[in-house]
C-alpha cells in the first residue's frame, strides 16, 4: 500500500527532566535510550528515499537534553530540504537572553518550535519557560506554538486527529495516562468505543520513529524497523485491513479488536485510547513483534 506520509517524527530520546502523568511514551529522568546522530543520518535518508516527506520533527522525551545531537540532526535534515520541527518542555529557557542563545543556531532552519506547557508539566498552563522560549523565537524569528493537554476533569477540551495542534487538546488515557489519570476520569462502556477517534490508521499521515528504530502508527503499534528493514519497504507492505492490530480497530475500535482476540475486559473506559492500551497490553505476547517496544508500555 502507498500510504501518504507527509511526516517523520523522530523520538531522539526516550529521557525527559520530567515524569508526566500524561506522557504517551512513558518519558522519564531514568528513562534510556536515544539516537546517535549516524542513525539520524540512515533515518533522513530512508525518508528521501520513500519521498513524500515534508516535514521532520525531532522530540522525545526531550531534546534538549543532546543538545549537540539536536543540532547535528536538525542541520542535516534541514540541509536536505526538510522543513524542521522541534517539540520540547522549554526546561533550558530559564531567561530569554539564555533562551535566544539556546536557539540561535537553529535560526533559518526550524520552522516550528512546540513548546509543552500544562499542569503536567509545571504548576500552571503557561509556564515562565515557555514564555521565555516563545518570546526568544519571536526574536530569532522562530514560529513558535505552545501545546497544552488538559486535566482529565476539563471535559470541554477538543479532541483532534493526530499531532497535537496548538491550543488546548483532551487527555488521551494511553501511555503513562492510562496507568496515572484513569481515577480521575468519567468512565464509559466497552462497547461504545467503536473507533479511533486519534489517529488516521489508514491513511496516516505521520509515524514516530524511536531511539530503537520501531516505525510507530500509533505509540506501542509497530509497523516495523528502520534499523531492520528501509521504511520504503515498511510502508510499501503496510495493508490496513489485514494488520492484526489496525485492522480490528479500524472495522470497529477497540471493541472489535477485544472482540476479535476474545481478551479480558472491564465494564468501561475512560476513552477508546484506555482500552486499546489495555487491550494491546493483553496481546503483547501474541503480537511481539507488532506490539513493541516495551518502553512504550511502561517496560523499559
Amino acid at each position: 500500500m502507498n500510504v501518504p506520509l507527509t511526516g517523520l517524527h523522530l523520538l531522539l530520546t526516550y529521557q525527559c527532566t520530567l515524569e508526566c502523568d500524561h506522557c504517551f511514551v512513558w518519558s522519564s529522568p531514568e528513562a534510556r535510550g536515544t539516537m546517535s546522530l549516524a542513525q539520524v543520518r540512515t533515518i533522513v535518508r530512508q525518508a528521501e528515499n520513500l519521498g513524500g516527506i515534508e516535514w521532520i520533527f525531532f522530540e522525545g522525551g526531550e531534546p534538549f537534553l543532546f543538545y549537540p545531537l539536536l543540532l547535528g540532526s536538525v542541520r542535516l535534515a534541514a540541509r536536505r530540504g526538510f522543513k524542521v520541527g522541534i517539540v520540547s518542555n522549554a526546561y533550558w529557557a530559564i531567561g530569554v537572553r539564555e533562551a535566544v542563545e539556546a536557539l540561535r543556531p537553529f535560526r533559518g532552519r526550524v520552522q516550528d518550535l512546540s513548546i509543552s506547557s500544562d499542569r503536567y508539566h509545571w504548576d500552571e498552563p503557561a509556564s515562565p519557560l515557555a514564555e521565555n522560549a516563545a518570546a526568544a523565537a519571536e526574536r530569532l524569528g522562530i514560529p513558535c506554538v505552545l501545546l497544552t493537554v488538559a486535566q482529565p476533569e476539563e471535559a470541554d477540551a477538543a479532541h483532534r486527529l493526530g499531532q497535537l495542534p496548538a491550543g488546548v487538546s483532551a487527555v488521551m488515557y494511553r501511555g503513562r495516562a492510562a496507568k496515572k489519570l484513569v481515577s480521575r476520569a468519567t468512565l464509559h462502556p466497552w462497547t461504545e468505543m467503536r473507533r479511533c477517534p486519534y489517529e488516521d490508521l489508514r491513511d496516516p499521515a505521520r509515524v514516530h520513529v524511536g531511539p530503537d528504530g520501531n516505525v510507530d502508527l500509533c505509540q506501542g503499534i509497530s509497523l516495523g524497523n528502520v534499523f531492520e528493514r528501509p521504511l520504503r519497504d515498511i510502508v510499501r507492505d503496510y495493508d490496513p485491513d489485514r494488520h492484526p492490530i489496525a485492522g480490528p480497530l479500524l472495522q470497529g475500535g477497540p471493541a472489535a479488536l477485544v472482540r476479535r482476540y476474545g481478551t479480558r475486559h472491564g465494564r468501561a473506559y475512560a476513552d477508546a485510547c484506555h482500552l486499546c492500551d489495555e487491550t494491546r497490553r493483553a496481546l503483547r505476547r501474541r503480537f511481539p513483534a507488532i506490539l513493541r517496544p516495551g518502553q512504550m508500555y511502561g517496560v523499559p
